[in-house]
């Protein structure tokens, strides 16, 4: 069973502010599974949950965004 979550579900779990996940959307670290169209609300799933980990661990590293980006794509 594949479980769906909202961005506020992706900072409660990752310790991440909403503020910055918005910004690591932007620049394209990460991207929603889909979106619904009468709220606009995005939707995540596990495998979002482990990238954000990764992400983690890399700017603890001192990673830069892009050095990040270019990791994970």
């Amino acid at each position: 069973m594949v479980k769906i979550y909202l961005i506020k579900d992706l900072a409660q779990l990752t310790g991440y502010s909403i503020h910055t996940l918005k910004y690591y959307l932007k620049e394209g670290l990460f991207k929603e599974i889909s979106r619904s169209p009468e709220t606009r609300f995005r939707y995540f799933d596990d495998s979002t949950i482990e990238k954000l980990l990764k992400i983690r661990i890399l700017r603890k590293e001192g990673r830069s965004i892009k050095e990040i980006k270019n990791e994970l794509l």
